[in-house]
């Protein structure tokens, strides 16, 4: 078996939260997942948030969120999808540094099958009850997993998804975008990372970054972990992966999906959202029979990390969604709606 390395990059701006747990997590198939855990500051649990994120991001990027999570009184728990950050085996470690193998996605069966094993070996042991917290592909990943039959049980009480992937915005994706995927897949190239991915980077970082969030502290730090740690990137996006991402999107998209979405779920969309398709998020919110959809107006794809007036926001609607251990069996709002605050996002 090739060498893991489980262990957290820390930068100045960016410290680990105090009291990791590190997990190595095995799937069914054979792979080693890096996960963590932490306890809530203080207090009685108010139940577990599991992390679920997006494509080609690693647990690093989530430690102010963590941070605010374990003072809102939960255990958090967070985990590399397999490909990304530290779930993946080492190619080679030595004085020109550190590469990383590819691991081939080639249906999101597979991360729903993370997903079991993170549940099982790190998420069950906490006691629950149990919330998911997803950002962009992890939304993907949630929904398909929350409609009703899929599972003799839900695994998780409430789902708040935050600029989920249920479309690519035409920013990224334009039309041919997927059957040129499907394409390429089908005839054997699936391994090839997407040009457009490369040019879009280049343009993305010659512009600061700031497409996918307004609040340049939070962009900095995050390169300072990507300059610490340039192996925790995962790199663009293959035909492969890419096929079959519309073919998750696709299943939400199919009539009638939203409606057998079985555990109540809040969405938080951004208003200028470059990556995915904020109309699509609001269609298939509005659709949802256990659940609703929140437009943030003018944020951008990374809510989490966005400037401070929106991120207060966004946890106000946390707030009022996630209700904590002792209102569990309680009926989510019938609609969750932007505190007044919201027009400083404006």
């Amino acid at each position: 078996m090739s060498e893991y390395d489980l262990d957290l990059v820390a930068t100045p701006d960016n410290p680990i939260p105090a009291g990791a747990t590190l997990h190595e997590v095995k799937t069914r198939d054979r792979l080693r997942l890096r996960a963590a855990s932490w306890s809530p500051l203080a207090g009685e649990a108010q139940g577990v948030v599991t992390l679920l994120q997006g494509r080609g991001e690693f647990i690093e990027k989530y430690f102010e969120t963590i941070a605010d999570l374990r003072a809102r009184g939960f255990h958090v728990v967070a985990f590399d999808w397999r490909g990304q950050g530290g779930s993946r085996p080492l190619k080679r470690h030595g004085a020109a540094g550190r590469r990383m193998r590819r691991v081939p996605v080639r249906d999101f069966a597979a991360y729903q099958r993370d997903l079991d094993a993170v549940m099982e070996q790190v998420v069950a042991p906490l006691g629950g009850p149990n919330f998911a917290l997803c950002h962009s592909m992890g939304g993907t990943v949630a929904l398909l997993r929350a409609e009703a039959g899929q599972r003799p049980r839900q695994d998780f009480t409430r789902i708040v998804a935050v600029s989920p992937m249920i479309a690519l915005s035409r920013h990224t994706a334009p039309a041919f975008t997927g059957p040129l995927a499907g394409l390429f897949a089908a005839i054997g190239l699936g391994r090839l990372v997407v040009p457009h991915y490369r040019a879009a980077v280049r343009a993305r970082r010659a512009a600061g970054d700031n497409a996918i969030s307004h609040d340049p502290a939070r962009l900095q730090r995050l390169r300072a972990v990507i300059e610490r740690a340039p192996w925790i990137v995962s790199g663009g996006p293959t035909f492969g992966w890419l096929a079959a991402a519309y073919r998750a999107m696709g299943r939400l998209a199919s009539p009638g999906f939203a409606l057998r979405v079985a555990t109540p779920t809040l969405i938080i969309a951004a208003g200028d959202d470059k990556v995915v398709s904020t109309p699509a998020i609001e269609r298939f919110g509005s659709r949802l029979k256990t659940g609703n959809a929140l437009v943030l107006p003018h944020a951008r794809h990374e809510i989490l990390i966005e400037s401070d007036d929106y991120r207060e926001v966004f946890w106000a609607a946390f707030d009022a969604f996630i209700p904590g251990k002792g209102l569990i069996g309680s009926e989510p709002p019938a609609s969750v709606q932007a505190p007044s605050s919201a027009s400083a996002a404006s």
